[in-house]
């Protein structure tokens, strides 16, 4: 999870593979959606994140995270079914993203491992109708709000996580965490977005047995509300997932680490029509100095 005691700086790369090919609503998977309602095929996002901290002592920590966007996206538009499926209209974009700032403080325990997040969401990624379809029937028009680099709001973070050996070689963690957009720009003409809260939660376990290696099996929980605004599609954007996830972390000296875990969603309740992966995949380094 990225937790230390450690004073100092760390620089961490990391990259996420989210490919949305599977069509659901509610809990189910589906072939079509009713008439009226946008047939979307496809949302390939990769994300490379960098990240730079820093931690005067062993209570505070100071954390940017710089996201750069990479998404494809294609869809069929308006469904109806009296009518064969017309052509695909498509897009591509790769920009930086949203930026984050968030502020740590784990002073409550001499063994600093409970602590407490406080932090920012900036809307520095493009967004509201900053992205256009390159090809097909819609090339020209905005891809929808929640598919731009960035949300254009700015979000407030808080979060709080705990961590501790249970055994000789197992160690236990649990973190949660709520962002909320607390203001939009509206320096784009019509532009009407906001994101809806989210919230997680995660926990595992991890084996210290060996600590070149160190395995690790979590549980994350994601609760969405709807998007809103006139730029929001509120139909198809709210639900909640419950994700099981395999990782490794290991150690190439004492100073780089290497990590990689793959996310599998083993439940999804969502509202309206929604593109969902069948898996995600994470990789990374961090290295402190």
């Amino acid at each position: 999870m990225g937790y230390s005691a450690n004073a100092g700086w760390n620089l961490s790369i990391e990259y996420d593979y989210i490919h949305q090919d599977q069509l659901r609503s509610g809990t189910q998977a589906v072939s079509t959606v009713p008439d009226g309602t946008e047939l979307e095929r496809e949302t390939l996002n990769r994300y490379v994140t960098a990240g730079l901290s820093y931690s005067p002592n062993g209570i505070w920590n100071f954390q940017l995270l710089v996201p750069y966007v990479m998404r494809t996206h294609s869809t069929y538009g308006e469904y109806d079914s009296t009518q064969p499926l017309p052509e695909l209209s498509s897009s591509r974009s790769s920009s930086v993203g949203d930026i984050r700032l968030i502020t740590s403080y784990q002073g409550f325990l001499p063994t600093h491992n409970l602590g407490v997040q406080l932090g920012l969401k900036l809307p520095t990624g493009r967004y509201g109708t900053a992205v256009e379809f390159s090809a097909g029937p819609l090339a020209g028009e905005p891809l929808d709000a929640s598919l731009q680099p960035g949300t254009g709001s700015t979000d407030i973070i808080v979060g709080a996580y705990y961590y501790r050996p249970i055994s000789q070689d197992f160690d236990f963690f649990v973190n949660g965490q709520f962002q909320s957009a607390v203001s939009h720009r509206m320096d784009q003409p019509g532009n009407d977005f906001r994101p809806g809260n989210a919230t997680t939660l995660s926990t595992g376990l991890r084996l210290e047995r060996n600590p070149a290696w160190v395995p690790q099996l979590q549980l994350n929980f994601l609760h969405k509300s709807q998007d809103q605004g006139a730029l929001a599609d509120v139909q198809n954007t709210a639900g909640t997932v419950l994700y099981l996830s395999p990782g490794l972390t290991g150690r190439v000296s004492d100073r780089l680490h290497l990590f990689g875990f793959v996310q599998v969603p083993v439940y999804s309740n969502l509202y309206g029509y929604q593109l969902f992966p069948r898996y995600t995949v994470s990789v990374g380094a961090s290295y402190a100095f």
